[in-house]
């Protein structure tokens, strides 16, 4: 009954790309996120951010036709649109600082029910830093988060609290997994859409944290 793990990473980023809209400036984390640009259609007008000075990268370019000198903040090769901008990164995060994006769309190693974002360290491991996550998380005007719904031991990666360092508490808006789509409210995690062939059931039995279930619960074919 479960999905590839290849085939759900572009499930995920397809679903994702629906919440971008037309004139809207969008910053892409690393993993996941990477492929959300592949999904946006062309009639939509979007500027994707990256921290390391660049407005308006497009998709994920051709294999053999990368430019080894254009890559997001990342690392990995991309394009980029007509009307794209250079600059440096102090730049880059002024335009983060200042609440000029409107959505970032981050990976995370644990998201609590209640918003909190633990993305960047693993107690013990070795890791380049945190990055631009936390000015992302804390000032877009909204924070998508795309990853997995377990970990590699089967274990929920949404908890009723985070066990790992948090990169910012209370600033995730929404949660899309290639089980399910939950969005976080004042009033809890809600489920708002199911990825076919799994139930609603499935997430809740898969979800550590609770989840507030309501009486329609779309279904993603």
């Amino acid at each position: 009954m479960g999905v590839g793990v290849e085939d759900s990473r572009y499930r995920i980023a397809r679903r994702a790309a629906q919440e971008i809209h037309d004139g809207m400036l969008v910053n892409l984390g690393i993993g996941i996120p990477t492929l959300v640009a592949n999904y946006v259609p062309p009639e939509i007008q979007v500027f994707f951010h990256a921290e390391n000075g660049i407005l308006g990268t497009g998709p994920s370019p051709a294999k053999g036709s990368e430019d080894p000198a254009l890559c997001n903040a990342g690392g990995f090769p991309v394009t980029i649109v007509p009307g794209a901008s250079y600059f440096d990164s102090a730049t880059a995060f002024g335009i983060i600082r200042r609440g000029y994006v409107d959505i970032t769309i981050l990976g995370a190693l644990e998201v609590s029910q209640h918003g909190d974002l633990a993305n960047w360290i693993v107690p013990g491991k070795r890791v380049p830093g945190m990055g631009g996550a936390m000015e992302l998380a804390q000032k877009s005007r909204k924070v998508i988060v795309l990853m997995n719904h377990t970990n590699k031991q089967g274990e929920s990666k949404i908890l009723k609290q985070c066990s790992l360092p948090l990169t910012a508490p209370r600033c995730v808006d929404m949660i899309i997994t290639e089980m399910a789509v939950m969005e976080v409210t004042d009033e809890g995690l809600v489920l708002r859409e199911v990825m076919a062939p799994f139930t609603a059931e499935d997430v809740i039995r898969q979800t550590e944290a609770e989840l507030i279930v309501p009486s329609v619960v779309s279904t993603i074919q």
